[in-house]
């Protein structure tokens, strides 16, 4: 998909020249007295944690920012696998697989050993490993991201659209009284109204969710602070459209030069544009970037020197801006000190750069900032729709804030790598890098840059692996890779793991021994049995009678036998659920492995043949245990644990 060619164009590529394109400014409205869920900033974190209330109709979201309008250019570009496969579960993924650019490989520059002062290529590696998910590493504009966001939550059975121009004055959350008072939290706002007069708003919520950036309102309501430095490491970052003799311009490329320091070229969606992160002189002891009154031109002479002996000719900037390198975290992400997380629950949050910033060089801003967002929405919605316990949302600082450890540590390491001065045959210096340690390291760490490499580690909706032996190919804590798998009833292939959409359903996925699928006396049909009949079963004692059978934990099985072995109406009829008004069964819960591609999800997970097991994932795609298909009692203690 090509665009951008007679100049850089801002949204939608297929609505340019019409009158689609045309931006209206949002209507202002009064801000509800009362919310359920407050959030604050509509950027991606928040846009995501919306995007997954806005599924509910009986929970009460607003989310608010302070600027006039969405987001037209965003700064953002990089979209790793994983969150490819959080947009898989949101419904869009295919949207930005057909817009935005695909990382297919990284090319790695160093200084010519004869030349010193040319640059030349010294090798090129696969972006990602194969197998590491079944989406590939992708570049697209952030405001695009949004666009996405806004358009589900528009056409989502609450039609939650934000509400802009509100500034954050104050926060108050009345801790003391944790299970008396409903709407806890009290948010002050200031409100341009459309001729330009201020008034001041103030909404009661049950939670709050501060998505406002590095200088979050939010967290200095909450009594929290980021700690951390700079490395008085200085870049520029600029999109431009360019004429270019360099031969990977349409490639991820990282440059080091001998003298004139390094740059990463970031080829952006369009078939055009190009992103170029580009290394300035290193800052003095508490110099700030902001005094040294760098211009595009500085950065367009740097980019010249260090890409010799080619050359580049920017015909057009779309966005340029200069930054310091710096890693900053907060100690917890809610407003419960550690002293009380036994008497009290959290009703304050923060997401994304409002409790963790870092270089942008890895690409891991938006995309952790996302996997927050999508870590804590579907707790609150539980917690307020009365599914769980609120002792869940204590999780969400546990677990996410261990992930922004991980991240702060690698960013460091890499940032100060990808700074290093390149060592040649020339010099000995020991503080200079060899490019093929910075390529290694680059590899090593494709997983975390990948985000796959996440994991969460025991908690209440985390089991201790005691039978991951069952299943060495889905570790706990981990997310649930997808495998191909046939769907019986239609034989169509799909992904087993797209089955897990951000609708807050627990999923168990049964994977048969090798009994036979029709066979009465299986393990999987008793496993079935009771799950239908038991007052023990997990699915009875937490789904409304209401509701759908599957409206709480959606159960999904997968037999070792080919699909025509197999005869569905034989099959127990807990696998075909009647659903909805008119009772329809359901025939899309049932699967087997992809004979015909060779590609069998039993051997590709490790699943164990002789005894089978279930895979309880949790609502955000992770996985919380890992069972043998007769643990009846451990499947309902996990959940009585924390279901209401």
């Amino acid at each position: 998909m090509q665009f951008h060619l007679n100049g850089f164009q801002k949204g939608n590529p297929e609505d340019y020249g019409t009158q689609n394109s045309i931006n209206t400014a949002p209507k202002m409205r009064e801000l509800p007295k009362k919310v359920d869920v407050l959030i604050v900033g509509c950027g991606p974190a928040g846009l995501t944690l919306a995007a997954q209330l806005s599924k509910f109709s009986q929970i009460k979201t607003v989310i608010v920012e302070q600027k006039t309008d969405k987001l037209s250019l965003g700064q953002a570009d990089g979209v790793a696998c994983r969150t490819m496969e959080m947009f898989e579960a949101f419904g869009f993924s295919e949207k930005v697989l057909k817009e935005g650019y695909w990382v297919n490989e990284t090319s790695f520059w160093k200084p010519d050993d004869k030349q010193p002062e040319n640059i030349i290529r010294s090798s090129r590696i696969q972006d990602t490993e194969d197998g590491l998910s079944e989406f590939p590493h992708m570049v697209l504009n952030q405001a695009r991201v949004h666009d996405f966001y806004l358009d589900l939550m528009k056409n989502s059975p609450t039609g939650l659209e934000p509400d802009y121009s509100r500034v954050l004055t104050s926060v108050k959350i009345n801790s003391e009284n944790n299970d008396i008072c409903d709407y806890p939290v009290t948010a002050t706002f200031d409100t341009t109204n459309a001729n330009g007069t201020i008034k001041m708003e103030t909404i009661a919520a049950k939670y709050i969710v501060g998505c406002d950036g590095a200088r979050s309102i939010v967290r200095q309501g909450l009594n929290l602070f980021l700690k951390g430095d700079s490395s008085n490491l200085a870049w520029g970052v600029m999109d431009v459209l360019a004429i270019t003799n360099f031969p990977d311009v349409r490639m991820k490329a990282i440059i080091h030069s001998i003298n004139e320091g390094n740059l990463l070229i970031i080829p952006r969606e369009g078939g055009y544009l190009i992103r170029l992160y580009i290394e300035l002189d290193k800052l003095s002891e508490n110099e700030r970037i902001a005094n040294k009154n760098i211009t595009s031109e500085h950065l367009i002479a740097a980019a010249q020197r260090i890409m010799h002996p080619y050359t580049i000719e920017i015909k057009e900037i779309a966005w340029w801006s200069v930054y310091e390198i710096g890693q900053r975290l907060c100690d917890r992400f809610d407003d419960v000190p550690e002293n009380k997380i036994l008497s009290h629950y959290p009703k304050g949050f923060i997401v994304g750069d409002a409790c963790h910033t870092h270089s942008p060089q890895a690409g891991q801003g938006m995309n952790v900032s996302m996997q927050d967002s999508f870590n804590l929405g579907w707790k609150l919605a539980s917690v307020i729709k009365g599914k769980c316990s609120p002792e869940i949302l204590h999780t969400y600082s546990a677990e996410r804030q261990t992930v922004a450890k991980e991240l702060i540590d690698f960013d460091r390491a890499f940032s100060k790598m990808f700074s290093a001065r390149p060592k040649t045959s020339f010099d000995d210096e020991s503080d200079n890098i060899d490019p093929k340690e910075f390529q290694k390291y680059f590899e090593k760490h494709g997983r975390f840059t990948a985000g796959t490499a996440t994991q969460y580690y025991p908690s209440i909706i985390s089991a201790h692996p005691a039978h991951q032996e069952l299943a060495t190919g889905f570790e706990i804590g981990m997310r649930f890779h997808s495998a191909p798998v046939i769907r019986v009833a239609d034989v169509k292939p799909v992904e087993l793991g797209h089955v897990v959409k951000a609708d807050g359903r627990w999923r168990l996925f049964l994977f048969s021994t090798s009994e036979k699928a029709n066979d009465p006396k299986s393990r999987v049909n008793k496993l079935c049995n009771f799950l239908k009949d038991s007052e023990h079963s997990p699915v009875l004692k937490y789904t409304s009678k209401d509701n759908d059978i599957d409206s709480t934990f959606d159960v999904r099985i997968i037999f070792q036998e080919t699909h025509r072995n197999i005869d569905i109406e034989k099959l127990n009829p807990f696998l075909l659920p009647k659903k909805g008004k008119l009772n329809l069964h359901d025939y899309e819960k049932i699967f087997c492995p992809d004979f015909k591609s060779g590609k069998d999800i039993f051997d590709m997970r490790g699943i164990n043949r002789g005894n089978g097991c279930i895979i309880v994932v949790r609502p955000d795609q992770y996985i919380a245990n890992i069972l043998p298909l007769t643990g009846f009692n451990q499947l309902s203690s996990f959940f009585d644990n924390f279901m209401i």
